[in-house]
């Protein structure tokens, strides 16, 4: 009988454990049912993006509108992309910026963008990967920002043809760290969406979808 048991319990053991791989397999920060998560903080560079959460083409979304503004939302999550090493979502743009250029300071806006903060001790040594949907870069072009050479600007999304519509982005940000600063990543510390116009002066409206973090076992 207590053999019988002992069986039993590890069974249930081996069950729980697989389980927990599936469920950790998928890391989804925010569904915004329930309005937008108190984890998000929003860091203003100059003005405000109001950013809202809303119900568009029957997905629950976040909606940013930026007139002249530079200000984002940011969730902080510490991971490694070792483990976890894609980077799944949704967004939609209303048009891209006329004046944008990811070449030149006073370009440097984007309807939508979605950064991977890898944070040092060193402040100055904090980089980041920008997935931007580009006014004029070409797509799969990266270039490194025209502030700071410790991010890299990737063009996932480019130009008008997909303005309107939702578009499903995935990145390996373990490759695309190590391709273009030539080492593997340190743990991310954020993830954060900005939707900017303060530098070319021009308005813009994005939506993002949920964002999720996946494991390469996720499919």
């Amino acid at each position: 009988m207590r053999k019988h048991l002992i069986i039993c319990y590890l069974g249930l053991i081996i069950i729980a454990f697989f389980s927990l791989k599936v469920f950790a397999a998928e890391i989804l920060l925010d569904d915004y049912q329930g309005g937008l998560s108190p984890k998000w903080e929003e860091k203003s560079f100059k003005g405000e993006t109001l950013y809202e959460v809303t119900q568009e083409d029957t997905l629950r979304c976040i909606k940013a509108t930026s007139h002249s503004s530079a200000s984002g939302l940011s969730y902080k999550i510490n991971y490694d992309t070792k483990n976890y090493p894609i980077l799944n979502w949704l967004w939609k743009i209303d048009h891209i910026l006329l004046k944008g250029n990811a070449l030149k300071k006073d370009g440097d806006d984007y309807a939508a963008r979605i950064y991977v903060v890898f944070p040092s001790l060193m402040f100055w040594k904090t980089r980041a990967i920008n997935y931007i949907w580009a006014n004029k870069l070409p797509r799969g072009k990266a270039v490194t920002n025209p502030f700071t050479k410790n991010s890299i600007m990737i063009a996932v999304e480019s130009g008008e043809s997909k303005t309107g519509l939702w578009i499903e982005e995935r990145r390996n940000v373990f490759e695309d760290f190590r391709m273009h600063f030539g080492q593997d990543a340190p743990r991310v510390g954020a993830i954060s969406i900005m939707t900017d116009t303060d530098n070319t002066g021009e308005e813009a409206i994005a939506w993002y979808g949920p964002i999720r973090i996946l494991s390469l076992s996720r499919p």
